[in-house]
Formats: C-alpha cells, structure tokens, sequence
C-alpha cells in the first residue's frame, strides 16, 4: 500500500488506523481517499472577513460532492491524503502522467481497470490554503486544463471499463471547469438589449418572468436543501466570476492542444506583510463590471428616448445589477490583506502548565497552538510581564514536554507567547499536539450555519461594496512598502 501526502500536509497518528480496514477488508478496493481539510483560510475568507459563518469554497466537494460520487463507485484520488493499494497502480502503470491533473486521471485509470475505490468522509490530515487570489487562480487553471486534457485524451463517455453512472459522474466533474465561457456570456447578457435593443430570449418580457423566477426560486430552494451547509447561495457565482476568465481559456486551447500546458507548483505558506490590491489579477473583473454599469446607463438614455420596452428594460437592468454585485464581490476578493504571521495558528484545547523562573506553575489550556507560539487561559492571572523568558508545558498523549517561550502579550488569565528556538524534539511534541491527535479534526463542519439565500446574497453585496471602496484607497494611497509573499511551502495540491 502506498499512502500519499501534499508536502503542506500533516496526517493525524490515526490516519492508518482509520483508512487500512477498508482495503484489507475489501481486495478489489484501490483507493481510500480521506478529505483535503485546511486549517488556514483561503483567500475568499481572508480577504473578505467572511469568518466561518460563510463555508469555505473546498467544503462543497469534500462535503457534498465526494460522498455522492462515492455512491456510485466513482469518487476519485484528489492527489493527497488517500492511501492506494501498489498492486492496482502498478497495473495502471503508475501515476498518470499524461495530462496535468494526474490523481483524478488515475482514479479514472483504475475504475477502466475494475478497481472500485472509496471516500471516508473523517479528515485525518491538515493542509494550507492559497494565501493569495493569484496563487488560488493559478492553482485553478491548473486543475481547469487537466480536466480538459483528461476530458480530450481519455474521455470517460467513450472506452469501455466504466459503468454508466462512473461516465456520468466523470463527465460532470470534468464539465463543471468548462464554465468559464458559460459565465463569461452571462456576465454580458444584459449589454445585449441595454446597449443593442437586442433580446436574449425570444419571448414577451413578462412570460419570461412567468417561467424564469419559478426556476429561480425553485433552483435556489433545492440547492439550500441539497448542500446549503456546505456552500451558500450565491457564492458560487462569485467564485465563478474570479476564475472564469482564467479558466475558459486554459480548458479551450486544451481540448484543440490537449499536450500543451505544464503542471505548475502552487506556493502554499507565507507572510503578506502589506495591504494592497492586485489590480492584474482584478481586471477582467474590473472590465465586466464596467461593461455592466455602462449597460445600465445606456439603457437609462434608451429609456429617455423611449427607444426601449419598459418591462424588457426593467429585467435586463435587475440582471446587470445582480451581475455588478456579484462582480464587486470578485474584485474584493484582489484586496490582499496583512497576513503578519508566517505559520498559521489551529484551535486546539491541550492541558499546559507555565513555568516561571521562580519555579512557581500556573495550570491551564492552550486556546491555539501553531509551531511558533501560543494563546493559554489559565486558571489564576500569572503575574508575568512582556518579553519575560518562561517555559510552557504542554501534555499530549501522555508526555508532558517543557517548551521555551517568551511572553508576547497578556489579558487577564491568559497569555500570548512566542517559542523559542526548539530542539527536534521539542518542536516534534509541538507538532503530535497541534495536527497528530485523532479528533484534531473532527468537528472540521461543525461550524457551518444553514443557508438563508437573501440574508446571504445582502451580504454578498455589502462585502462587495466596502471591497471596491478599499480596492479604490489602496489604489489611491501611496504604498511605503511593497507587500511581499514569502513562501515556504511548495504544494503539488
């Protein structure tokens, strides 16, 4: 067996344990795969101050979509996190290299061979996230290009191998990245009668509305019943808008092309050290919104002329404000802000002990823990002072190991401190507690809030006002600094 990990990737002690009695049981079974959880934020989060009320754009697939592929036999290697049984890669002939996406390929190789595979739904590692709009973009058009290089090169509607419902499942997952040019022309609908006086459905105004809103309400209430924990109205056509662009392109040159295109490795891990907003990656959003509000100004001026229908103008203006909306959204996403600390803290609630230099112990719990400091409550105030020298114990798994940290800031009964230089030891106790324990991530969706479709899409659109506000100042405010992101870690993911 072969168990395969993202180098940003930290498996819990339990990873083994939980994945391994699905293939002993099961000889014909080639894969488990186990979810991609992160514990830092993606650039949706981060840039927009969503917080975990909003779910995280990965919580759908490994929520929702996963599980039902797993249904139907069809759940696929996602590249980390899954353990693969070495006799069926070795009659696929290995990984597959022919196209940039190279787990969802093999997963595709081994369902042709009969291999069936398996989803658990129980995280047992952790990785980052993209720090960045650009690093999350480049890591699309990645993944973009290889679905259609597999979608080109080994098409899972033609072949034999595959049952019916594996084509079907392959096929939509491979479909779903073709939707940039689908959202591109929604995005210009509008121009087509604002500016043109051209409709877009050959139907009166108010029949449309008849038949269209029903679909609408109808869609948007079965979406929240579906997977309204794990994605939220609306939000898909933000994440849609930011990556369509770059997406339609890479997918179409890839289905005339299918060799062109390199794997490109994504930086995951580093310090944003200055606001700022990245107008390049910003700008084909910036022109739809533009091309939008210019829609709606023309058709105010056709208005006035009486030149246009006035229910026909009144649905094509409601449409390019939905769409500006949304595209301010986009465009808040390219606000960068401050990421000061170079390794993300993760929630964790492990006994600890402080150690003054007088030998005096305070007991307590750690509220977060990363591998250069710490947040601790504990049960008395400790009489310490900033940058005093201490030493914080922490007990995990029946060890108790003494850490040196300095004090960074103090409230009340707890502290804030920063570790010191660790042996390897030391920094190994550090990371069994932070990512090693079994239910490290158990409650990973216990979080998520029901969806409520116009309480979500208000604050869509208030996110994407005050976005386009700070995307303004930032361009506008001179910059002492220029930000820079200094990566440590390099992820295939």
């Amino acid at each position: 067996f072969v168990a395969i990990f993202d180098c940003d990737h930290v498996p819990a002690r339990s990873f083994l344990q939980v994945t391994m009695g699905l293939l002993v049981r099961d000889p014909e079974l080639a894969l488990v795969q186990t979810p991609h959880h992160f514990y830092s934020p993606d650039p949706f989060s981060r840039n927009l101050r969503t917080g975990p009320s909003v779910p995280a754009e990965s919580e759908l697939f490994y929520g929702v979509i996963q599980r039902g592929l797993d249904t139907w036999n069809a759940s696929f290697f996602c590249g980390s996190c899954a353990v693969l049984r070495r006799s069926a890669l070795a009659e696929v002939g290995g990984i597959a290299t022919d196209t940039v996406t190279e787990d969802a390929h093999t997963a595709l190789r081994l369902h042709r061979r009969g291999w069936r595979t398996a989803y658990l739904g129980i995280p047992q590692a952790a990785g980052l996230e993209t720090e960045t709009l650009a690093a999350h973009v480049g890591q699309r058009i990645r993944w973009a290009r290889g679905m259609a290089q597999i979608f080109r090169r080994d098409n899972p509607l033609l072949g034999r191998g595959l049952t019916l419902s594996q084509r079907l499942c392959y096929c939509g997952a491979i479909l779903h990245f073709f939707s940039g040019i689908p959202r591109l022309v929604f995005l210009v609908a509008p121009v087509a009668y604002l500016v043109f006086g051209r409709h877009v459905f050959n139907a009166l105004p108010l029949t449309a509305l008849a038949y269209g809103l029903p679909h609408l309400i109808h869609s948007t209430a079965c979406n929240v019943r579906l997977h309204g924990r794990y994605r939220h109205s609306f939000w898909s056509e933000v994440y849609e808008s930011c990556l369509a662009w770059y997406t339609a392109i890479p997918t179409t040159i890839a289905l005339f092309a299918p060799k062109k295109g390199r794997f490109n490795v994504t930086a995951k891990g580093g310090r944003i050290e200055a606001p700022r907003f990245d107008a390049r990656i910003a700008t084909p959003a910036i022109l739809l919104a533009l091309v939008n509000f210019a829609a709606i100004a023309a058709g105010a001026w056709r208005l006035r002329l009486g030149a246009a229908d006035v229910d026909s103008l009144a649905i094509n203006v409601a449409w390019a404000l939905h769409n500006l909306i949304v595209l301010f959204a986009a465009i808040a996403v390219a606000c960068e802000r401050p990421q000061l600390r170079a390794v993300h803290r993760t929630p964790v609630r492990v006994a600890a002990m402080l150690r003054l230099a007088d030998g005096k112990t305070i007991r307590g719990h750690t509220v977060d823990l990363g591998r250069e400091g710490a947040s601790v409550s504990f049960v008395v105030k400790p009489q310490v002072v900033r940058r005093e020298r201490v030493w914080l114990s922490l007990f995990a798994f029946g060890e108790e190991r003494a850490l040196p940290a300095t004090i960074v800031a103090r409230a009340n009964k707890s502290l804030r401190v920063q570790f010191g230089d660790l042996a390897l030891d030391e920094e190994a106790h550090l990371v069994r507690a932070i990512f090693s324990r079994a239910d490290a991530w158990i409650g990973w969706d216990a979080h998520l809030r029901p969806d409520r479709p116009l309480r979500t899409f208000a604050s869509i659109a208030r996110v994407g006002f005050a976005g386009v506000g700070r995307a303004m100042s930032l361009t506008v405010r001179p910059q002492r600094r220029r930000p820079r992101l200094a990566t440590q870690v390099r992820s295939e993911a």
